[in-house]
């Protein structure tokens, strides 16, 4: 499913998917780095749903 673009302007952009996990380790609720199709820099989400999960390490 593609970005809506609407959607894409009002997130936060990170150049890297470590920079937004970097981010998203502060935040109260699990979030995880995604590459917008629209912009091609990262955001992040709260949603899982259809997504494939990275293994925690250890």
């Amino acid at each position: 499913m593609r970005t809506r673009l609407s959607i894409c302007a009002k997130k936060a952009r990170f150049v890297s998917a470590h920079d937004a996990r970097h981010i998203a380790a502060r935040a109260d609720v699990p979030l995880h780095p995604y590459r917008c199709d629209r912009c091609r820099m990262f955001h992040l989400t709260s949603r899982t749903k259809g997504k494939r999960m990275a293994r925690p390490v250890g």
